[in-house]
């Protein structure tokens, strides 16, 4: 009896990891007689070389400006179980990896559309994450923070899933990560955004845990950590944007304004705000404000944009950031799917 109840889990899990890999397969528009005969150590090779990069010289040339003392990558809005996108990105990305040498990657929020993840067995780690993210140079620890698509799913499960994934860094719903290297330091403050808008605090149905977060401890936490910050350079992300061209409800960035401005404006030692959410490329500036406001695209789906108060570039591309940190500078360079850097945001002391 035993011994039928192990063979059915485990052909439980051999069904559930082959239906996640057949949907990655599918995504990357592989056709199902091309790997007919491939021996099975070789279709992750196969599966690559379908997706990889043509990058040009000039551009690959242009990718050395990119690092620094200290470089990290940013994405998010990625889950799409490698469609659209996500594949060439998460490929390009894993590229450029080999080339810039970052320490780790930020993901700000919704890495897994439409519904979050149920439980730390759920096939979409495999399908938005595991084997979309699967090149070599992307073996890296990541940092990451639920978007409101988390929210709508198991929250829990997506924090602990550093328990099955040893490269998935989270050790908080909100928290903060220091690098230093030489005589370069840099601050990185995770927050998690989707509690201090009210429209999702109030949706408790489609949102269960949002309202059960404490916002003004998360805020109390902000204002300490920016109080005793003391590094060259300090960024703040979150899934939310504060500013932003969108036809998203305008309430989202007035809760964040009201409850979010206060605190990073305090100490005056905020270099940018970096979010998602929005799908596309943003860089506002705002008069007699010291902090630059960044929209980072989709590393999946983009969607429209225009300009807005205070827009110094927008760009309806998708793909990643990078941040380049040194002592004297800081950029934060926007990368289209083609590998391209499209534009700059550039900090300097």
């Amino acid at each position: 009896m035993k011994k039928k109840v192990v063979r059915e889990n485990c052909g439980r899990r051999m069904a559930v990891w082959s239906l996640a890999a057949m949907m990655l397969l599918g995504s990357m528009g592989i056709q199902a007689q091309g790997t007919v005969g491939v021996p099975a150590c070789c279709k992750a090779k196969v599966a690559t070389a379908a997706v990889a990069q043509s990058v040009a010289d000039d551009v690959r040339a242009e990718w050395q400006q990119l690092k620094g003392d200290v470089t990290l990558y940013m994405t998010n809005d990625m889950g799409r179980n490698g469609y659209y996108d996500q594949k060439p990105i998460a490929e390009l990305m894993g590229e450029m990896a080999g080339v810039v040498d970052p320490e780790c990657v930020f993901a700000a929020g919704d890495i897994h559309h439409f519904n979050g993840v149920a439980s730390l067995q759920d096939p979409l780690w495999m399908t938005n994450y595991e084997l979309v993210y699967s090149h070599p140079d992307l073996m890296l620890d990541w940092f990451p923070v639920c978007g409101n698509h988390e929210y709508r799913g198991n929250t829990q499960a997506f924090m602990d899933y550093g328990k099955v994934s040893r490269r998935w860094m989270m050790p908080a719903r909100y928290y903060t990560k220091v690098f230093k290297h030489g005589n370069t330091s840099v601050r990185i403050v995770m927050l998690d955004t989707t509690p201090l808008i009210d429209s999702y605090r109030k949706n408790s149905s489609v949102y269960p845990d949002a309202c059960k977060q404490d916002a003004e401890a998360q805020l109390a936490w902000l204002d300490e950590t920016l109080r005793n910050a003391k590094e060259d350079w300090v960024v703040v992300m979150g899934h939310h944007p504060i500013y932003a061209d969108t036809n998203k409800k305008e309430s989202e960035r007035l809760d964040m304004q009201k409850r979010l401005l206060p605190v990073l404006h305090k100490y005056n030692n905020v270099a940018i705000y970096a979010c998602g959410h929005i799908h596309n490329f943003q860089h506002i500036q705002k008069n007699g404000d010291n902090i630059d406001y960044v929209v980072n695209s989709s590393s999946s789906l983009a969607r429209p944009v225009k300009p807005t108060d205070g827009t110094v570039f927008c760009s309806s591309a998708d793909g990643f950031s990078v941040f380049t940190v040194d002592k004297k500078q800081l950029k934060m360079s926007m990368i289209d799917k083609d590998g391209k850097i499209i534009h700059t945001i550039a900090k300097s002391k």
